[in-house]
């Protein structure tokens, strides 16, 4: 890594992957001014910020854990829902089926009929994230399926058992879920996400080396091709089309056919690797990707990263990697179109024909961030939409924060009111966005001048997560019999990454009361010990590996190079979650 990148800041290097692929000075996009919405746009946007001339209804609520959505010709929305137990255990999914059908039919921007279909929880059901209409059909994923449901005309919802069109995706892992789309001709391309970070053994553990060659690689961290008017394929290996992929979060055609993609990038260079990445450098590496893939192209994954400050791919330290420094395997493998910052997890692409917007936004990409979990020490971040100008599938300008203030007051996985999850574009050009907290979907519109320029829409205010002293109450936490609090402070710095390269916040939350990824430290009540000093050591010990009520496990030492000293300290620090109140 040079040292000119290795000098900055958590911040800078946020702004370095902001700033690469095709931006020059000069070209940073406005920023958008308060007071700037039209006076025909509904009272506060949603709770969304957004560019002047942009306007946001709240086009439908509390659908469930709404993923990815597509719109017909008629303007019905489409949306597929999801639900697991391990990731939302104290939201039980809504009745009916997972799918959803939207209609506004007096035009004002909010769904006056609602229509479920497809599988439901009583029938085992688990609903999915990939979604698609082709040849007057909906696709859904559901489960380790692709399913297909026939329309009839005039009506909204189908009547009728889905026909199996694929069967057989790989489930578990890192990255369970199967974004797809279907080109022009038919041929579906769907995801298959990695089981693991970088196919290391054992998974997330300081110093693991990674498998090769990488026999993961056969059934995931890829995309596949198969035929959208076949029934009955069963998904293999052989089908595999493109590769070097951890995890696509979602795929869009651009009004030519080109295929754009986005990558959840590799996570903990820093936590695993120490001695060759400082805190800093592994939260702003490595950059996510906005890429065009095609029949043959390898991204990279797992052997080599993308390294924003040097626009290039770099050799992963699970592979012989120096830091940054050393390329060689990854000199040809396939570059991206452009890049955003690390860690912001894009779930979702959906490419605007430019009817209904500006002109500038023709053409270009919208990008939705689900938000970060391990950026520490810097700020948890993303959480918003972006828009990448586009031209001959390559990068024409920087990227701007189209919309924001999802999140509402905290930036983090567990207490972010709205995570976006998923993007389309209706007939009319309008923007539909979907959150997977609260099964939120807006409406975006615009009402302005044709020819506005891109402009910022204004970064939506947050809380920082209390860090010191006590969380619930801000005096100073308790001391548990036989610490102090010293022991305790330190304890603290770690879990929230200030020490050691600590992830607890990230899964469990600043709080401690859990999220998505990490179950509740808050008691009274413990899964693992009886929440003494001494169990709570025992279990960050030997991590967990199969978690009664989160969707991933817990690595050994939380999968960082903590001593014996430190693991009681952040035993006593979790000690306090628990008699904090």
């Amino acid at each position: 890594m040079p040292a000119k990148f290795a000098r900055l800041s958590a911040l800078a290097a946020v702004s370095a992957c902001a700033l690469a692929l095709g931006i020059g000075p000069g070209q940073r996009p406005l920023a958008a001014q308060p007071g700037d919405a039209p006076a025909d746009c509904a009272s506060g946007n949603g709770g969304l910020t957004l560019p002047p001339g942009f306007c946001a209804t709240v086009f439908a609520d509390n659908l469930g854990h709404a993923r990815h959505l597509t719109v017909a010709s008629d303007g019905t929305v489409y949306v597929n829902t999801w639900h697991s137990p391990d990731y939302f255990p104290n939201n039980p999914a809504p009745g009916g089926g997972f799918v959803v059908a939207l209609k506004d039919r007096d035009g004002d921007g909010v769904a006056d009929v609602t229509e479920r279909f497809g599988s439901t929880v009583r029938k085992g059901g688990q609903g999915g994230t990939g979604i698609a209409l082709w040849q007057g059909a909906v696709y859904a994923e559901e489960g380790g399926t692709v399913v297909r449901y026939k329309l009839t005309p005039g009506q909204m919802a189908p009547v009728g058992t889905p026909e199996l069109v694929l069967s057989g995706l790989v489930m578990g892992g890192d990255h369970p879920m199967h974004p797809f789309v279907i080109d022009p001709a038919g041929t579906l391309l769907v995801n298959s996400g990695s089981a693991s970070n970088t196919c290391e053994s054992p998974n997330r553990q300081p110093g693991a080396k990674g498998a090769d060659p990488c026999i993961e690689q056969q059934t995931r961290g890829g995309i596949w091709a198969y035929s959208a008017d076949k029934l009955g394929q069963v998904f293999s290996p052989a089908e595999r089309w493109a590769t070097g992929i951890r995890n696509t979060g979602g795929m869009a055609l651009d009004a030519s056919g080109r295929v754009y993609a986005t990558q959840h990038g590799r996570d903990q260079l820093s936590q695993n690797w120490p001695a060759l990445y400082t805190g800093e450098q592994g939260a702003g590496l490595p950059a996510e990707i906005l890429f065009s893939p095609f029949k043959g192209a390898d991204f990279g994954w797992p052997t080599c990263y993308y390294d924003p400050a040097q626009g290039r791919h770099v050799l992963a330290p699970e592979y012989g990697g120096d830091g940054g420094k050393m390329q060689g395997r990854c000199a040809d493998k396939t570059p991206p179109v452009a890049g955003f910052p690390a860690h912001w997890a894009p779930n979702d692409v959906a490419i605007h024909g430019g009817k209904g917007f500006p002109a500038a936004y023709a053409g270009g990409a919208f990008v939705a961030f689900h938000g970060s979990w391990n950026r520490a020490p810097a700020p948890q971040d993303g959480y918003l939409v972006a828009f990448q100008p586009l031209s001959g599938g390559k990068a024409s300008g920087p990227w701007i924060r189209f919309a924001d203030g999802f999140a509402g007051e905290y930036r983090e996985p567990g207490r972010a009111a709205h995570r976006p999850a998923g993007l389309a574009v209706g007939p009319d050009g309008a923007l539909y966005i979907a959150d997977d907290v609260r099964g939120t979907i807006w409406r975006v519109t615009y009402h302005g001048t044709p020819n506005a320029p891109l402009t910022e829409a204004p970064r939506a205010p947050v809380k920082s997560a209390l860090t010191t002293g006590n969380p619930f109450t801000g005096g100073p936490p308790p001391v548990p019999p036989g610490s102090s609090a010293d022991e305790v402070a330190l304890g603290q710095r770690i879990y929230f990454g200030e020490a050691k390269g600590g992830t607890c916040a990230g899964c469990h939350g600043s709080d401690g009361r859990g999220s998505s990824a990490g179950g509740s430290l808050t008691g009274p009540s413990y899964q693992w010990s009886d929440g003494s000093v001494a169990g709570l050591a025992a279990t960050i010990t030997a991590g967990v590996a199969k978690p009664k009520k989160a969707s991933g496990g817990m690595p050994a030492l939380g999968g960082t190079a903590l001593d014996p000293a430190d693991v009681r300290a952040v035993a006593a620090y979790v000690w306090t979650l628990g008699h904090s109140r």
